[in-house]
């Protein structure tokens, strides 16, 4: 009788001790893919633009991702045609920071911006922050945003 008390407390506490070892594991495996998952969370930004004017072209994109890079080395880009006078941009895979752009209607579509002879855009054109450069591109300071979370840009080109 004394063996079989011992062989069941024996067995009672190795099912607590397995039951501890189990929730331990679970919660540890929790902890880790949630620090996985929130390391690895990517960002959006997505473009929402409404023609007024011209029904026709592309739209082209230009995401700048430093103060350094802007306007000279295009960190990702897109061209999207209008239809209904509407197009939409997305970005994936983006991580928290500061980012400008700037965007142009391609008309003709030849992919580049059409200027006068002083070198004033004749093809409607815009930059992040609703601002326009005077005499040049705006400063990346004027049009830079906090990407900390997904977020969409209505634009209209008149």
């Amino acid at each position: 009788m004394l063996g079989i008390k011992k062989i069941k407390r024996y067995l009672n506490n190795y099912k607590i001790k397995m039951k501890l070892f189990l929730i331990s594991f679970l919660l540890l495996f929790n902890g880790i893919s949630n620090l996985t998952a929130q390391e690895n969370k990517t960002l959006t930004i997505t473009l929402e633009i409404t023609t007024t004017k011209y029904n026709k072209g592309h739209i082209l994109v230009a995401l700048y991702d430093s103060e350094k890079n802007y306007m000279k080395e295009i960190f990702k880009s897109a061209e999207v045609p209008i239809k209904n006078n509407k197009a939409k941009i997305v970005f994936n895979l983006l991580e928290k920071g500061e980012y400008a752009f700037s965007f142009f209607q391609d008309l003709n579509e030849n992919k580049k911006i059409d200027t006068n002879f002083l070198g004033i855009p004749k093809e409607p054109y815009g930059f992040s922050n609703q601002k326009k450069g005077r005499f040049g591109p705006p400063k990346f300071k004027e049009v830079a945003f906090k990407l900390n979370k997904s977020d969409v840009f209505k634009i209209v080109i008149e």
